[in-house]
């Protein structure tokens, strides 16, 4: 089992788990998650990778503020959590709302981050996503970010089916093991727990200006690898072609949404020489 820690980082406390040694890489989960989303393959990475992998600012056990929920804001938590922590050189995975953030870090600080990875995701309204888009965005961006509180109230009661969809959803109707299913529903049990959930969905529009600037005057030059399943597919990978210097792109099959839950095997096939090629290159 890994350690956990609450560390103050960015001026607010987060729970990070902790396990494993050697190079450092860090997980950014996403929405309805927390750090166990990654739970399959912390183990295995942990053989060979210090793992670091927090509940996000205002989700899980980490403390819930008023604000900082843009892009911007939850890559310097991700910074800050990193110095506190002692680390120098990190690769970044991140998935789902862990994305934008994962990918704002990786852009601003490229000393710091050595490998990318990022999957299921969209890049603010960065072109390539047409496609996926065409029919328009998933329908709970728009319910999230609806009036202020009407998401809350609709579902406040609720929040076990509510996060229950998306977990089957997320792994293709397999859904996931019961005790990691009810450590997600406690997460986003109760209506202030709602609200930081959905203050990511109202915060798209500030993180998607965060990502066109970061971009105005920089590329993404770390080597980056872009996962996709269902039912974001190649659309992330088509997002970042015109704007990385490194990339390779992938999409799991037969995979939902949640891909460390549903096809953690796979991920791992794809992560570990990934990773091990960034290794060799540092050391």
């Amino acid at each position: 089992m890994p350690e956990l820690r609450r560390v103050l980082a960015n001026g607010v406390e987060l729970n990070v788990a902790l396990c494993g040694s050697g190079p450092a890489i860090l997980l950014l989960h996403g929405f309805p998650h927390t750090w166990e989303v990654w739970t399959d393959v912390m183990s295995d990475l942990s053989d060979r990778y210090r793992v670091i992998a927090p509940d996000l600012r205002g989700l899980g056990a980490s403390s819930r503020t008023a604000s900082g929920y843009d892009a911007g804001t939850l890559a310097e938590d991700a910074e800050g959590l990193l110095g506190i922590l002692g680390v120098s050189s990190v690769a970044v995975v991140g998935i789902d709302a862990g994305t934008a953030p994962a990918f704002l870090l990786t852009v601003r600080r490229p000393a710091l981050v050595r490998r990318l990875v990022v999957m299921e995701s969209l890049l603010g309204a960065l072109p390539g996503a047409e496609d996926f888009l065409a029919g328009g965005p998933p329908w709970w961006f728009g319910f999230h970010r609806a009036e202020p509180g009407l998401a809350e109230t609709v579902l406040e009661g609720h929040e076990a089916a509510y996060v229950d969809w998306f977990l089957n959803a997320g792994t293709l109707g397999d859904g996931v093991r019961p005790a990691l299913r009810d450590a997600f529903v406690r997460a986003y049990t109760g209506r202030q727990a709602l609200s930081c959930a959905f203050s990511y969905y109202r915060a798209l529009p500030e993180s998607a200006v965060q990502i066109e600037r970061a971009l105005a005057g920089a590329r993404l030059t770390v080597p980056t690898m872009a996962l996709g399943a269902r039912p974001v597919g190649a659309a992330l990978e088509r997002q970042l072609r015109p704007v990385t210097d490194n990339l390779t792109g992938h999409v799991i099959e037969d995979c939902g949404h949640i891909i460390p839950l549903h096809r953690p095997r796979a991920l791992l096939a794809l992560l570990h020489p990934f990773l091990a090629e960034g290794d060799a290159t540092a050391a």
